[in-house]
């Protein structure tokens, strides 16, 4: 899907479609499968090469994805157990909630953190967080902790492949591929492991 490429995101939206998906992604329901990963990597990239002013895109990308979490959070402390009840649909599907209530059960309060590098999951524990009725102050501590993490790692590692890596364009594909498939991994496991 060409309108879900992370450059052309970038090239067409700039900085405001960046923070957009990046809310999106991070704390509304509807936002699973928008490109967060790997449109943050893109972006380091481009701002390698003076396409993107690279503080501007760190500290919107933080507080986007950090108020992202909070709305994901209010939203799911106000609907509550009625979030459960709703029948499968494209957008609202109970796998993707049980998936996440498990990795929350799992992982606690780290995983707030941890979601943030777990496409699908890192939309829902948000809302399962105030689902489940977690303090807000811890959630909020551990939200701060994961969108700076999340942000500075993935953008300065497209940042720091731009300046190594001789025309870095021509990586960037594979580069995204490698990204996609490495965020996926923990699902896999969790799903290999259960089936057991």
């Amino acid at each position: 899907m060409h309108y879900l490429d992370p450059k052309f995101i970038i090239e067409t939206l700039g900085l405001i479609g960046i923070f957009s998906i990046i809310f999106a992604e991070s704390g509304l329901f509807f936002g699973f499968f928008l490109p967060g990963d790997t449109l943050l990597f893109t972006a380091g990239l481009l701002a390698s090469q003076d396409i993107l002013p690279l503080y501007p895109l760190l500290i919107g990308g933080i507080i986007f994805a950090i108020l992202g979490d909070n709305v994901g959070y209010m939203f799911g402390k106000k609907i509550g157990p009625k979030i459960f009840t709703k029948e499968d649909s494209v957008i609202w599907n109970k796998k993707h909630i049980e998936k996440s209530h498990k990795f929350f059960e799992k992982y606690g309060s780290k995983a707030i953190i941890l979601a943030r590098f777990m496409p699908i999951v890192r939309t829902f524990t948000p809302i399962l967080a105030g689902v489940g009725s977690m303090e807000y102050k811890t959630f909020l501590r551990y939200n701060i902790l994961g969108g700076i993490l999340w942000v500075l790692l993935l953008a300065f590692f497209g940042y720091f492949f731009g300046q190594i890596v001789p025309n870095p364009d021509k990586y960037l594909l594979p580069i995204m591929i490698l990204i996609i498939i490495v965020s996926y991994i923990p699902i896999i496991k969790e799903i290999m492991s259960s089936r057991k």
